[in-house]
């Protein structure tokens, strides 16, 4: 009786797919707001709300999850990927709130690297989350994940490149510190990517 009471299926996709898009958004406004370092405030101030939308979104599936009695697939893989997706979207608004805080007056060209790798990276999260609802479409959602993780794996060259050069060339120790940060959550974008990547393989292969 209970269980007829509750909604049996909830619109978990449309919540995921708005959640990514959200994720786009930001990601293009970071590498607009690093590569033309220009109207920092006004970028940050749309990361803030995208990171704003999202967190909504967030709410409403985790909400949606205790009121839905079956759910497309395990309720704590739901749980944790919107949570993931959630912790990439609070990164991009560290690194904006970072340059605005420490007032940074000029970024390098692997801030610029690491900002569009950001990009490239969150495009694909979009694209597999969008996939996933064709779950059966095993190949396509792998072939996305492992772009993923090839770009992520290029964060890392690009991130240990950068730190060696701003370790040997960068007399200013403020302003050493300030780019490690950003270089450091930069990379810890792709990181939360890889994440969400490794989360939907799982679904993948459990639910294929």
């Amino acid at each position: 009786m209970f269980g007829r009471l509750m909604p049996r299926e909830g619109n978990f996709f449309e919540l995921f797919n708005a959640h990514a898009e959200r994720i786009v958004e930001g990601s293009r406004e970071l590498q607009a707001m690093i590569n033309g370092f220009n109207e920092v405030e006004k970028h940050a101030q749309r990361i803030d709300d995208a990171e704003r939308a999202a967190d909504k979104i967030t709410h409403e599936t985790i909400t949606l999850l205790h009121k839905t009695f079956i759910t497309p697939f395990d309720r704590d893989q739901i749980h944790r990927l919107i949570t993931r997706m959630d912790d990439i979207l609070d990164l991009m608004q560290d690194v904006a709130e970072s340059i605005v805080l420490y007032d940074i007056r000029k970024i390098t060209p692997e801030s610029k690297q690491l900002a569009e790798i950001c990009q490239m990276c969150c495009e694909r999260v979009r694209s597999a989350v969008s996939l996933l609802k064709n779950v059966k479409d095993t190949e396509a959602i792998l072939k996305t994940c492992q772009e993923i993780d090839r770009l992520e794996s290029d964060a890392d060259r690009v991130m240990r490149a950068a730190m060696s050069k701003l370790f040997r060339d960068e007399t200013d120790v403020k302003q050493l510190i300030k780019l490690r940060s950003i270089y450091e959550i930069l990379e810890n974008i792709t990181d939360r990517c890889e994440d969400v990547a490794n989360l939907i393989e799982g679904i993948v292969l459990e639910n294929s």
